[in-house]
């Protein structure tokens, strides 16, 4: 079967004047007690981002159901694309000649990608769009998520993978990746990576952790080749990703790796991802892990989480900024957060309920609509229940984070932290001790 790697075509310049990343990249500002959790500033090509920061998931270039003007009104200061997705449709390409991400989707504030190979491997292995954060059932390194063929193969050199819109074949190297990436010409992008899972067995995850390494310097060596060929874009500051799953000497392994890798030019990783599967009661622990090894003086970006205590703890052990789709996924099936906790608004209590979602929310959605309104929509059918729900989805998080970070240099992040989650769980709390659970 022919495998296509389509629309990949980087544009090469004469101009000898090499792009440069801001100088500082990244600035540290206020810290906890603990030395890990602080505040700081990334500065890019088109603006700077305050951390600790939400960065809302565009994954097609768009953050489903909302206009990106809405994200800059509801206080987002960048937004992430997706590799995958957008190399398959519409093509890199087009985005490349379209001026950039942020051009092609009227985004004027710092964009990241990811590398694609979370979607490449979650899509291949069965998980679709989410990794579990919890280890069941027994490893295994060969069958996919439910006793069904893997639809991407992985290789030291690449992955080959199945189109999950065509079924037509197709194969990322770090290579592609990295030429996919500055086509896209996100501010900030993520070195190809391999996803493992917790099904995956230590034995894999120690051979995983060897192959991303590999593919880190290939990547860095892509990075500058093309960094070199197309000086008229901005620099594209490249991040690292650890993995390493459950297991505290990999992840450390993987740090140290990451941070040694140095490029012709002399420079490594502008910043770093951690990513990878990991089970909810240990995050705290691996961020501690990953942040003791990084260096103190370049960002850290937490790949895939937005619920309030996993943005606590990580904020807490030094993650920076942090993506997650599930704001907009859960508000298209009617959930909604509130500082008293998630609610579903389709339920009957709020048929005649004529009350904001939030009445201390600032969103367009709160500040214009009711319950009741909303309630309608979704049992209506009506397309504009996401909208209004993804906007007031996206401010909660956006706030949150920035809440946090507001804490942090006021120096009350531990009675922050407790009242928040305090109220934020109660409910919850509640309902298991009266089940018993």
């Amino acid at each position: 079967m022919t495998c296509h790697n389509r629309r990949v075509s980087v544009l090469r310049s004469t101009d000898s004047a090499l792009p440069v990343p801001p100088d500082p990249f990244f600035t540290v500002g206020a810290r906890l007690d603990n030395g890990l959790g602080r505040t700081g500033t990334i500065h890019t090509p088109h603006g700077d981002i305050r951390t600790p920061a939400f960065i809302g998931v565009g994954t097609k270039a768009t953050v489903k159901a909302v206009l990106p003007e809405a994200m800059k009104e509801l206080g987002a200061q960048a937004l992430l694309a997706n590799a995958y997705h957008l190399y398959l449709q519409p093509g890199s390409d087009i985005v490349d000649e379209a001026g950039g991400l942020g051009k092609f989707m009227n985004w004027d504030g710092p964009t990241f990608t990811d590398s694609g190979g979370f979607q490449v491997m979650s899509l291949g292995v069965g998980f679709k769009k989410v990794i579990a954060m919890e280890a069941v059932g027994v490893q295994n390194d060969d069958v996919m998520a439910h006793g069904k063929e893997r639809l991407a193969r992985v290789d030291d050199d690449g992955v080959t993978f199945k189109s999950h819109l065509d079924g037509s074949m197709h194969r990322f190297t770090p290579e592609v990746s990295m030429q996919i990436q500055h086509q896209l010409g996100a501010d900030i992008m993520f070195a190809f990576d391999e996803l493992t899972t917790l099904m995956n067995t230590r034995g894999y995850q120690e051979r995983s952790i060897e192959r991303t390494q590999a593919w880190a310097v290939r990547c860095i060596a892509e990075h500058e080749k093309l960094t070199a060929e197309r000086a008229h874009r901005p620099y594209q500051a490249l991040f690292g990703v650890v993995q390493g799953a459950q297991y505290e000497d990999l992840r450390r392994e993987a740090c140290r790796g990451l941070e040694s890798i140095v490029g012709e030019s002399g420079r490594g990783f502008d910043g770093y991802g951690i990513g990878g599967a990991l089970e909810k009661h240990n995050l705290g622990t691996i961020v501690r892990w990953c942040c003791e090894e990084l260096p103190d003086s370049k960002p850290r970006h937490m790949l895939g989480i937005s619920e309030p205590d996993d943005v606590f703890v990580a904020i807490e052990h030094g993650a920076d900024t942090f993506d997650c789709v599930n704001p907009s996924r859960v508000a298209r099936n009617a959930a909604i957060y509130h500082p008293d906790g998630r609610f579903n608004i389709n339920t009957s209590r709020f048929r005649r309920d004529f009350t904001p979602i939030d009445e201390n929310c600032d969103c367009y959605t709160c500040t214009h609509y009711t319950r009741a309104y909303i309630h309608h929509l979704f049992k209506a059918k009506e397309m504009l229940a996401s909208t209004l729900c993804t906007i007031h989805n996206e401010r909660f998080t956006v706030r949150l984070v920035d809440d946090i970070r507001l804490s942090i240099e006021g120096g009350y992040f531990d009675e922050h932290k407790a009242e928040t989650l305090g109220r934020f769980y109660a409910k919850k709390r509640q309902a298991a001790a009266e089940t018993g659970a």
